[in-house]
This record gives structure tokens, sequence and C-alpha cells, in this order.
């Protein structure tokens, strides 16, 4: 057995696993937004098994079923973030009825708009990947395009009814082992009880919404589509041409299960970009203006306005869009990052340039006319200038880049300054910097450079690529990623080595003296993706000072992680545990001592001991709302009355607070102290 070099490195020294005795989450607000949520568990899923196989993990010694094996931090990365990740995307996209119906959306209405019109398709999409249609499970309610918020309790009782599962053997958080026989609720395999409070939905669309659910889709949509598999077997393959999958051998999607979630997570991401281009554009007049690849802003911007509120209808007896109407049209920082860095990762997942030889054969076969529709020639072909507007997926994600890109640029970058301000509103730029989004801007434009550039993204960001195409629009990305990266390191650095939380932009520049959690994490994400970017080392070095500063300032010993002000309550939202997933992932990939270096704070053992007394305090300590059954641990038992029964304190839905339960989702806020 492959034992990970952590490992053998803390084998002498293995650290708790269970959250300090000291520390209390209290949980403040359970209403899901997608925007936060789907940040934190994009962050979650890049620091869950991708990070724990780059430290030399063999990811099959893992079992959900055996806690902290081989080591706490391989446990925590590579099956409970990893899990909470996937399991909440399916919470929304799949069960929740936060949303209009994929049945009602552009995509199935261009095939006729039935269900029956779906149905076909869905068919379709199991068949593309081996996936039998009768394991789909019923009642699956896909979403097209959420809400911005809505309460996560049950809205009604789950069908608990059980059948027979297998025998397992368990060793739980708390050290106890046995073998154990389990049972399946109907809710497992039939969604029909498991829709969410409808009387708690902000019914709105919110660029940051939006963008959040859509990074989490095709995050899980490259994983799950980036290989084949023997059809017969369900054998993970390499792909070794797009045709492979017409074999009569293969299908895509690295496994029957996985392909077919890739198949809907990809048709509900092209549905949402559809809208986003046929309806929600917005020029601070009128809404569903139309744009191109020929946008210029100069011209007259064009814009996602931050909320757009939904006059809901019925359709096929489910959900549907009958009007839209913007209640606020500022363009704001944070929902163009939000949008730009999704909206990149699918132009990558999706790209058939001609001038991308490096692509994936994997996703040239699922974008190659079947299943999902190929680009037209003139948008594939060395000529930007020929691009046109065009519903597939690549074509979408040409268009809609462009625009975020463009905006991102005209109306968020001060140009004079070197840095991106909140908000474009009445037609000008604002003032006000904030600290997290100027520096998650940094990360989402080191993802649209790459990927304009054929480098790698996903799992792959920090990895040099066999194509660089060096584009134009890279090469500006790359202008406002130094140009940003320069502005905190001169501007938002306290005399202690913290940075502020921001800045207001005038002849002195007034700072916002506040030196939060959340814009510590977030500097650090944002700084390391700069070095990655650029291979200035500045960035670098900047990063691992911040971090030095957060361990000096704010760890707190008494509840074995951070705090604001040590000693003192800290609030924490999705926001804060997406910065602290990032920033300390960087951290142990590229901040850690190297040859010849020798800070305590960021020897290998210490950062990974950090993460699991974060995660295990915070997250399990009461942000993660609940658990879903199977891959991340938990188990019902026969017999048993327990509904935590890997011992993490995280619950299963049916006895995760509220009437009925909750959804396996973050609380929006949270008290640790």
């Amino acid at each position: 057995m492959k034992k990970s070099t952590l490992t053998l490195a803390i084998a002498a020294a293995v650290f708790a696993s269970t959250a300090s005795a000291a520390a209390q989450v209290k949980v403040l607000d359970k209403t899901h937004q997608p925007a936060g949520n789907f940040l934190a568990y994009t962050e979650f899923e890049l620091s869950g098994e991708p990070l724990a196989e780059s430290l030399g993990l063999d990811l099959d010694v893992l079992d959900p079923n055996i806690a902290d094996d081989p080591t706490p931090f391989d446990f925590a990365a590579g099956i409970e973030s990893y899990e909470y990740s996937e399991e909440a995307m399916y919470a929304l996209n799949y069960q929740s009825q936060m949303g209009p119906h994929l049945v009602n959306g552009p995509v199935n209405q261009a095939r006729g708009g039935k269900l029956a019109d779906l149905g076909k398709r869905v068919i379709e999409m199991a068949g593309a990947v081996g996936f039998p249609a009768s394991e789909i499970p019923q009642n699956m309610y896909p979403i097209s395009i959420p809400y911005v918020s809505g309460n996560p309790e049950f809205a009604q009782k789950p069908d608990t009814t059980t059948v027979n599962g297998d025998e397992v053997e368990i060793t739980t958080a708390k050290g106890n082992s046995k073998t154990v026989q389990t049972v399946v609720p109907a809710y497992f395999r039939d969604y029909k009880t498991l829709a969410w409070d409808e009387a708690s939905f902000d019914k709105a669309f919110n660029p940051a919404a939006t963008g959040g659910i859509l990074l989490k889709e095709v995050m899980w949509s490259q994983d799950f589509l980036g290989g084949m598999h023997v059809t017969a077997t369900d054998e993970e393959v390499e792909a070794e041409s797009a045709v492979m999958d017409q074999d009569g051998k293969h299908s895509l999607g690295v496994s029957a299960a996985d392909g077919f979630n890739g198949m809907m997570l990809t048709e509900m991401s092209i549905d949402k970009m559809l809208i986003m281009q046929q309806q929600l554009g917005f020029d601070g007049k009128k809404l569903g203006v139309k744009f191109g690849p020929d946008y210029d802003p100069a011209k007259g911007p064009i814009w996602f306005a931050h909320k757009v509120a939904v006059t809901e209808g019925e359709q096929n007896g489910v959900k549907s869009i009958a009007g839209l109407k913007v209640t606020d049209g500022t363009s704001t920082l944070r929902d163009t990052w939000s949008t730009l860095w999704p909206v990149a990762e699918f132009f990558a997942f999706s790209d058939q340039r001609e001038a991308n030889s490096a692509q994936n054969p994997a996703f040239l076969a699922v974008f190659d006319g079947a299943p999902f529709t190929a680009a037209p020639a003139a948008n594939t072909d060395a000529n930007e200038g020929n691009d046109v507007v065009a519903d597939d997926a690549f074509s979408l994600a040409n268009n809609i880049s462009n625009l975020l890109f463009k905006n991102i640029a005209a109306l968020h970058y001060n140009q004079a300054k070197g840095t991106f301000v909140t908000e474009f509103k009445d037609g000008k730029q604002g003032n006000q910097v904030d600290t997290y989004d100027a520096a998650y801007s940094i990360v989402a434009l080191s993802i649209y450079q790459r990927a304009k550039d054929a480098l790698p993204v996903g799992y792959a960001s920090a990895e040099s690529g066999d194509v660089d195409l060096k584009t134009a629009a890279g090469k500006d990305a790359l202008a406002m990623i130094k140009g940003q990266a320069d502005f905190i390191i001169d501007h938002l650095v306290s005399s202690n080595g913290l940075v502020f939380d921001g800045l207001t932009l005038n002849k002195v520049n007034t700072l916002n003296k506040d030196k939060s959690l959340d814009a510590q994490f977030a500097a650090i994400r944002g700084l390391v993706a700069a070095y990655l970017a650029t291979d200035d080392v500045k960035y670098k070095q900047a990063a691992r000072s911040i971090y030095l500063a957060v361990e000096k300032n704010m760890f707190d010993k008494n509840i074995n992680t951070w705090a604001t002000v040590p000693g003192k309550a800290t609030i924490h939202t999705p926001y804060t545990e997406a910065a602290i997933s990032g920033g300390l992932r960087e951290a142990i990939l590229h901040l850690k001592n190297e040859e010849g270096e020798n800070e305590p704070a960021l020897e290998l053992t210490t950062l990974t001991d950090r993460y699991v007394s974060w995660f295990r305090t915070v997250i399990n300590g009461g942000m993660q709302l609940a658990e879903w059954m199977g891959d991340s641990g938990e188990n019902q038992i026969k017999g048993s009355s327990s509904t935590d029964t890997d011992e993490d304190g995280v619950h299963q839905i049916i006895a995760a607070g509220g009437k009925f339960g909750t959804a396996m989702t973050m609380a929006n806020k949270a008290s640790v102290k």
C-alpha cells in the first residue's frame, strides 16, 4: 500500500482529529446563498483530493468509512472537504426546487419544450456515458438557474422508508470500530420529499449566485468528463482520441455514474449561459440587450445587473420564468469576478479552437456534435474578428467571457491607481477598494488568461502546458493581475504585516482599518495566483509574509484555529471558509518551507495540522449543516437511532434542524469562539 509523504512525515506525531473542546460554533443564519456557498465549495473541491494527491497520497487507500486513515489530513481533505463540495451541489441543483425547472429553460424550449423532450434528452445523455436509465434518481428537479437565496430546511418530512444496504466496517472520528449493516432510505433514490421551504426563496437572479453554482458545475464536469471508461467494466481509461467513444467499447466519462452527472451538469450550465446571453444583458435602461463577440464597452457598456426580480410562472407543471425586472442595476466587482471565473473555466472545458492542439480528447468528444453541439468554424479558427453569436457551449463561453473580461477592465479597473473598485453605477466607477474582491479578481483573471492562452485550468491551474497561445487578451489580463497585486502590497499591508480590508481612493487613500480573517486569506490566495501567473517571486514572498503575520496575530490557541481577534468571537460566512480553504491550500502547495528555509509556521506538518484543526473546529463544528450518506462517511445503520454514525459532529439531513431536517449545505453565518 502506497503511503503519502505526509503520512511518513507525521507517523510519529499524529495530531488530534476532533475539534477543540473549547471551541463553540453557533449558527446564526442557515440561509443558503449560492454565491458564497459554491465559492467555498469550489475551494473545498480544490483543497480535497487534488491537494491530498499532490502531497503524495494514493487516493485508492482512502475509505470514507475509516476515519483519519492514512492521516487526519488525508481524510479531512480527500474525503470530507471533497465530498461536502459535491453533495451540496446536488442539494441545490437536483433537490431544492429553488429556481425554474430545466424543462422550461431555453435549451429544452428549442427542442420542443415538453417534459417528454427533456426525458428523451436525459436518456440520450445517459446512453452516451453507458449509465442505465433505471438508475437515474426519481423525481429529480434540475433547476435551470438558481434564485439568490433560500432556507435549506425541508418543506415536508423526507421519506425514510428503508431497504437493506451493505454490511460495512466503520471506524468513526472518535476511533470506535465495528461491523454494521446499513440501510438505504427512500429519499436517497427518490428526491420528491427533499424540496426546500418555498416561502423562504428570494425569487431573483444575481450574477454571483449564478456564477457560484456555474463554477461548481464546470469544476465537477471537467473532473467527471476528463476521461473515458470501458463500457462493459466501468474501468476508467485515458482518452486516446476524440472518437474513442465511437468504437463500441468505450463511453464518455471517467465512469458511468460520474459521466451521467457530468452530462446533467453540462446541460444545466449551458442553460444558464443561454439565459445570460439572451435575457440578462443590461445597459442601464433595459434588460435583454443583445451583445456579441465584437462588444466594446466604450461604445456603450452592457453588464449583468446585480439583482433581477423574477415573476415566477408555471409550465409543464413546474416553475418557469414568466417575467424579469431589474431591481438593482449596479455592476459589482463581486458579481463580475464571480461569473468570469466559471465562464473562463467553461471556455477551457469546451475549447475547440484549432490552435489549441493540447485540448483533452475526452473534452473534444463531449462537444463534437453528440451529445453536445459543436461550435461553428468561425468561432474555432484563428481569426477572432469573425466570431459570431451562437448557442453551443463554446460559443456561449467565448461570448460571455469576452463581455465579462472587457467589463472588469473598463467598468471596474482604475487604470491610474492600478486597482479594482467595487461598483460601476450611474455610468461611473466607484472609489471603494475591497481587499477580498480585489484579490479574487486576480484569481478569476488568472483563470481567464490561462483559458485564452490554452494553458491548463481546473485542477491543473498551477501547471505549465504544451501550448501557450500568448493572446492579446491574456497579456491584458496579466497586466491587470500585476497592477492589482502591486496595489495590495504597496497600499493595503499594515505595519504588523496584516492586510486592511480595503480603502477609499482619494488623495490620501483613506484606509478601512479593519483587518478581517477573510481579507488575510483572500490576499494570500490572490497573491499566490499572481505569483503563478507572472512568475514574480515578490508576490510569493508577500503572501508568505501575510501568512506569518496571521499566525503571529490571529492564531487563537484556545480554539486551535484563527480568529480576527484571539479570545473574541469571529463571524464566519461561506466567504470566510472559501478564503481560508483557498489561502491555506496555496500556502501548503507554494509557500511551505523549501531547502534553506526554516520558518516553523511554514513547515508542511504545521500547515496540514492547521488545515485539520480549522476544518474540524469550524466546518464540522457547525458551518456544515448536514451530511448526505455514503461518500463522506455517514451511514444509516440498521437498528440504530444515531444520525451521526461517523461521529464527526455533522448530522444526517433528517436531524440537522428545522421541522423536517435541513439539506447538506453551509450556514450563511456562524459565530466561532
